[in-house]
């Protein structure tokens, strides 16, 4: 760190006697990871959903994203390395999002008083999302790295043995709330700070943003109750099997075919 970088960092100045821009760029660059991670958080959970349209929907995903129409078999390296990235993503925006957070309790108590002094929804907003996002930093490592490091076990008997049989199913739940809560409350603020869809009245806009967010949670709190639900049902009636993979429909098929053709 030089001494211009020493100077702009305490007083705020930089060498030009202007603000500095670093709290804008870091504004700037938390913003841009959470919204590639509230987007992704979406995506996900349109996949993962993908076992409400049946065990072969699920493993059709599974196998996509592992590459097999590339590479005519599921290369689960390819997952790992998408989740890793996702992982990088995901503690660059909570480091920046921590330098916000009140650092001991007087400046908690502080901006607490004044959430209520001031009854502004969209503070209220802002201190659930605090709560979410600390409750996500330690629900959505573990969920990362068992994902990042066990890619070969997805799928629809895998990941739901890992919901019942490996217990990950309370973590799951505190996941999901957390997840949805923050991501809805996220995308809302992002669109309400850069202005993206303020038109020529954004106080009617900034409205019709908090009901579609009302709206977005409850379809994805609702995807997301009965996807785990699924995996749970999935995961009861495998316990007793647990480490075997599914095999898709089509694969029996040709197997079945080729028996038939060798009577």
């Amino acid at each position: 760190m030089n001494k211009a970088e020493i100077i702009e960092s305490l007083t705020g100045v930089n060498g030009a006697r202007k603000k500095s821009r670093i709290p804008a760029k870091l504004d700037f660059y938390q913003s841009a990871t959470g919204l590639f991670l509230g987007l992704f958080m979406w995506a996900h959970m349109i996949f993962v959903s993908s076992i409400l349209l049946g065990y072969d929907a699920m493993y059709d995903i599974t196998k996509m994203f592992e590459g097999q129409f590339i590479f005519g078999e599921g290369k689960p390296i390819l997952v790992s390395i998408s989740v890793f990235i996702v992982f990088v993503i995901f503690i660059v925006h909570a480091g920046l999002a921590m330098r916000k957070f009140p650092i001991n309790y007087r400046q908690y108590q502080k901006f607490k008083t004044n959430m209520y002094l001031i009854d502004h929804d969209d503070t209220k907003l802002w201190f659930i999302q605090a709560y979410t996002g600390f409750a996500m930093f330690f629900l959505g490592s573990v969920h990362l790295y068992t994902i990042m490091t066990h890619a070969d076990k997805i799928g629809p008997y895998a990941s739901s043995d890992r919901v019942v049989s490996d217990w990950f199913w309370p973590l799951y739940i505190l996941l999901l709330l957390a997840v949805e809560l923050h991501g809805a409350i996220g995308l809302y603020r992002l669109c309400v700070k850069w202005g993206w869809f303020d038109g020529d009245n954004p106080r009617e806009t900034r409205e019709k943003l908090k009901k579609a967010k009302k709206v977005v949670t409850i379809i994805f709190l609702t995807l997301g109750v009965l996807s785990l639900a699924a995996y749970i049902k999935i995961g009861i009636s495998h316990r007793d099997k647990v480490g075997q993979r599914y095999t898709p429909t089509s694969s029996i098929t040709i197997q079945y075919n080729k028996n038939i053709k060798a009577v």
